[in-house]
């Protein structure tokens, strides 16, 4: 966490200097395992109150954080445990999986935005003898690029838009449809799920470029 923090003071200080510019065109890319962003009313059905969960780690995007706890996702044909529970609490729960996750619960979920849970599918959340069961809430999360307005000034692109990443590997591979977020309060990387990172032989410090 230390660490961490030093980094982002260091981005931004330099982002504050007249005259400095992003010059990289490199972006750095994470893998997004499955994982749960529980509401307050289904964390509290689940675990009592938030309080009895504690911070495990930070994650990458500023503010967000993942607790100690785990589930397990059931669905019509199979279950999947030791699913992560990010934070902090969300106003509605959302289930985030890949294809082949979906495949194991017997579920199809659709290709989605986070956030936009219209027309999502249910599950059962199980945490120990403690059950929530849900009617919508599961997706596939649309892959995409977490940047900050000065990072979108910098490649050109803008909130919403969708672009190609070349990813660079000893796989590579280009995807498509890649979102664009950005807010000041993201920083700089690109989230794929599971399935892509295989597709593309993941490993720690890898980086795609986004091909204009």
């Amino acid at each position: 966490m230390q660490e961490e923090l030093i980094k982002q003071i260091v981005e931004k200080v330099m982002q504050n200097i007249e005259g400095y510019q992003q010059t990289s065109t490199e972006i750095p890319v994470e893998v997004s395992a499955r994982h749960v962003h529980l509401s307050k009313e289904h964390m509290t059905a689940l675990f009592g109150d938030e309080a009895q969960l504690a911070i495990l780690k930070e994650l990458s995007q500023p503010g967000q954080f993942q607790y100690d706890k785990r589930i397990t996702l059931m669905g019509p044909k199979g279950s999947i445990s030791n699913v992560a529970i990010l934070g902090p609490v969300r106003k509605d729960t959302q289930v985030e999986i890949s294809y082949t996750d979906a495949r194991t619960l017997g579920i199809s979920p659709p290709l989605r935005e986070s956030g936009n849970l219209e027309d999502t599918e249910g599950v059962m959340i199980v945490a120990g003898r403690r059950v929530v069961n849900i009617d919508k809430g599961v997706m596939i999360a649309k892959r995409h690029i977490h940047m900050t307005p000065e990072n979108a000034k910098v490649f050109g692109v803008e909130d919403g838009q969708q672009v190609k990443v070349r990813i660079k590997s000893q796989r590579p591979v280009v995807l498509e449809d890649v979102l664009i977020r950005v807010s000041e309060k993201y920083r700089l990387s690109m989230h794929i799920d599971h399935d892509e990172g295989n597709a593309a032989a993941y490993q720690p410090g890898m980086t795609g470029e986004i091909i204009k």
